[in-house]
């Protein structure tokens, strides 16, 4: 009962339905542009049960729950988003926010700043890496959640507002006038060159910015005759973005995706540029964590035969949602259309309707073979130039799978990284060498040539993990030994200089994908036939 009162609550919250008379109320259900029959049902109903219900309703509590009782009858991907979390989308996706400018994280109920924008107003002011914030402006931050710290720091440009910080080494806490301003928010993770020849771009997400990041990226590198684009853990984003990053690797008029859905047109979106990356072996990677856009431009990448796939098959989001405001600010999405790659191809994977839990579940369950053997022939597609076979199903079965290596993979390491162990060790010791690091370093070059995570270090970390309630294992660590110093080089890397760094690590160092696609790159004559990769470009 309590589910169909939601259901139909939802219904008349979607219509915009409010409170009102009942002389107001029957005389518009009269009127000759009511929707249906069904309609009219349920605005009597709301009428009803508001004028006659034993006890006072919270009504918006009870629309809230029923919008998300009913879209959990549909499809996976229609969803509900409070006034609240809609702020906090927008900003993620949009150019930028206003803030002070820090990458932080809470740990032991104390904010620790990460990093500082670049530029931004606390790099401005003297912030550094490794500080505590204790205090901003009225609120104290020491037990304060992570979700909650940026409701205190962000506010309009131009607003000032007073920080405390306890820095190490100095005894007394310093305080700082901070003057918020417009922080850029940055989808690409890591831009570099792995060789004189080969460049490495990592993507988060899909925003508005993306491809101007794309682009700045490639012109940095200069010349490239190979580019790994890696899209692994990419959720998706903006599909404007999907499409003229793909058209970054494909001719102008390319189709990239194409939608249908029984109520909104059919649609087919081409790319409308010329592409600045056209030629150049091309490789992106891919995980079971890529989805949406991200699966967009790989599903393009491969239908054309431009590049190579790499690493495993996709998450399979290709349902299209239509965001409809509401009036209390917040949202619906409602899906309105599905996505079909260039060779016809449907990126969603199937779904039972009003079955999220299981859906999600056979995504966890979803690829147990490292083989594309057991693919029927109706999954079987052929791309648009080469006529190589590709698979559909859902998501993007990549070209060349990659199995997760778990050598060095413990349950030992696992726990001192879940329980903040790793964390809470990087931060300490850069608290007591930075500036040691800094004077023996100048160069990201010279640390990565000469640092070493050393044995001392290492049982500085099991010695924390036992503190910390980190049972030891000491064959879990030895087998584990190698990964661990890779990781914490990578991280004290980050702390110095940027994310760059830490991939510059961690790709050389423990990453599979990044291995393999080097050797695919390397042995290209063989590996990249059928793909339209011939000479270089930028």
């Amino acid at each position: 009962m309590k589910k169909t009162i939601f259901t139909i609550v939802a219904y008349l919250s979607l219509l915009a339905v409010q409170a009102q008379s009942p002389l107001s109320l029957f005389s518009r259900l009269a009127q000759p542009d009511s929707r249906s029959e069904a309609t009219q049902k349920m605005n009597q109903f709301l009428y009803f049960l508001g004028g006659s219900y034993v006890d006072t309703l919270d009504m918006s509590e009870l629309v809230d729950g029923a919008i998300v009782e009913m879209l959990s009858e549909l499809d996976p991907h229609s969803a509900y988003i409070s006034a609240e979390e809609m702020q906090e989308v927008e900003e993620s996706f949009n150019a930028n926010f206003e803030g002070i400018g820090i990458e932080f994280n809470v740990l032991k109920d104390t904010v620790i700043v990460v990093n500082t924008i670049p530029g931004g107003p606390s790099e401005r002011v003297g912030l550094l890496p490794n500080d505590r914030i204790v205090a901003a402006g009225d609120s104290t931050l020491v037990g304060v959640k992570q979700t909650d710290v940026p409701k205190i720091l962000r506010g309009p440009k131009g607003t000032i507002i007073p920080v405390e910080v306890v820095r190490q080494g100095v005894p007394e806490r310093l305080k700082f006038r901070i003057e918020r301003d417009k922080i850029p928010i940055h989808t690409l993770d890591a831009a570099y060159k792995v060789d004189d020849r080969t460049g490495y771009v990592k993507l988060n997400r899909f925003a508005a910015t993306t491809n101007d990041e794309l682009q700045q990226a490639l012109t940095a590198m200069g010349t490239l005759d190979a580019l790994i684009l890696d899209l692994r853990g990419n959720g998706g984003g903006y599909l404007d973005q999907a499409v003229q990053v793909s058209n970054t690797f494909l001719p102008r008029g390319s189709v990239v995706v194409s939608m249908e859905g029984r109520a909104v047109p059919s649609e087919t979106l081409k790319a409308p540029n010329a592409p600045s990356f056209g030629k150049g072996k091309l490789i992106v990677l891919v995980d079971e964590f890529s989805a949406s856009a991200s699966e967009i431009v790989a599903g393009a990448v491969q239908d054309w035969d431009r590049g190579l796939i790499l690493g495993r098959p996709t998450f399979g989001k290709g349902l299209v949602q239509r965001q409809y405001p509401l009036t209390d600010g917040s949202a619906v999405r409602i899906t309105v259309a599905r996505y079909h790659t260039p060779s016809g191809r449907v990126i969603q994977r199937p779904y039972e309707k009003g079955k999220t839990e299981e859906y999600y579940l056979q995504f966890s369950q979803r690829f147990t073979t490292d083989s594309l053997e057991a693919f029927p022939d109706s999954l079987k597609y052929k791309t648009l130039r080469g006529g190589r076979t590709v698979y559909g199903g859902g998501g993007i079965t990549p070209d060349i799978l990659v199995s997760r290596d778990t050598v060095g993979y413990t349950a030992y390491w696992a726990k001192l990284r879940n329980q903040s162990v790793v964390s809470e060790y990087v931060i300490d010791y850069m608290d007591k060498n930075r500036r040691q690091l800094e004077r023996r370093y100048p160069s990201f070059e010279a640390f990565d040539a000469e640092f070493n995570v050393d044995a001392a270090m290492l049982d500085d970390l099991v010695a924390l993990g036992t503190e910390r309630g980190v049972e030891y294992v000491a064959e879990e660590m030895e087998e584990s030994r190698g990964l661990i110093a890779v990781q914490l080089k990578a991280l004290i890397a980050q702390r110095l200089w940027t994310t760059t760094e830490y991939y510059r690590i961690i790709n050389r160092g423990m990453d599979e994908f990044f291995a393999r696609a080097m050797e695919v790159l390397a042995d290209w004559e063989t590996s990249g036939q059928g793909i339209v990769a011939e000479g270089s470009s930028k």
